[in-house]
């Protein structure tokens, strides 16, 4: 299995990319900025689309994208959220003014897209994955993502503030990799806490969660492009990131867009 970070920035600016990350060639875990550096052969391999949120940074390339490869599509495009998420879209984005209703055209029978309904502890079936919904703790209804084709699971958190169920379930794992968010340095702790985002004070206490003896590279994503240097400066007093020196704790990597990673 092979995961592309597309966009792993909390904000844009130049090379900064929102939250998308593609799962072989045809899965793609939110649709952010970063979705509009795929080529159109590319997009129109994408047959899944997983949603954590309706937050515009998660969701605002995916009315593009469709639009993009709408007169190649076969069949729609299945979009999987939770409940609220899919009313979020409907309302707000597919609604005929901001965008147009790619759930009922070209006709109600063969639209461009279809919503399937999720709910935290399910798990799926996809094309030769098996993903698993997680628990988030958001200000909108949110979840994470655990994706396996047999061997270990890609863990990401979603958007998320601290998060007992989430740990308890992932202690019962095999995670190969872990991405997590750090929105905020600590300057702006109070900010994440009413956000519901981490900080890299409260990521330093949700990383205890963590039951002792595990141990697996942890991807620092979501950070705010203009305070990415303080926050991973900051979590490095807490936890040494690489290069690795004494008294390391955890392996902890800063996120990149482009990277790519074979599980």
């Amino acid at each position: 299995m092979k995961v592309r970070v597309l966009g792993c920035s909390g904000a844009i600016a130049k090379e900064c990319r929102t939250t998308s990350f593609l799962i072989d060639e045809d899965v793609l875990v939110d649709a952010g900025t970063g979705v509009g550096d795929l080529t159109l052969k590319e997009m129109k391999g994408i047959e899944h689309v997983l949603l954590t949120h309706s937050h515009l940074d998660h969701v605002a390339a995916l009315p593009l994208m469709i639009d993009s490869i709408a007169s190649t599509l076969t069949k729609p495009v299945k979009i999987y959220a939770l409940p609220g998420t899919i009313a979020a879209l409907k309302t707000h984005i597919f609604n005929n003014i901001i965008w147009p209703d790619f759930s009922r055209i070209p006709t109600i029978a063969n639209p461009f897209i279809s919503f399937h309904e999720i709910q935290v502890g399910q798990t799926m079936d996809i094309t030769g994955k098996r993903i698993e919904v997680l628990p988030a703790v958001h200000t909108v209804p949110a979840v994470g993502y655990a994706v396996t084709s047999g061997k270990g699971c890609w863990v990401f958190t979603g958007d998320t503030e601290r998060n007992p169920a989430f740990w308890r379930r992932i202690n019962s794992m095999n995670v190969a990799a872990l991405v997590i968010e750090t929105a905020f340095s600590n300057r702006e702790k109070d900010l994440a806490r009413r956000s519901l985002h981490l900080s890299p004070m409260s990521l330093a206490e949700e990383l205890d969660c963590i039951d002792k003896g595990k141990t697996f590279p942890i991807y620092i994503t979501h950070t705010k492009p203009a305070e990415t240097e303080l926050i991973m400066a900051e979590i490095q007093k807490f936890d040494q990131t690489q290069p690795f020196g004494p008294n390391v704790t955890h392996d902890i990597r800063w996120l990149r867009a482009g990277q790519e990673f074979d599980l």
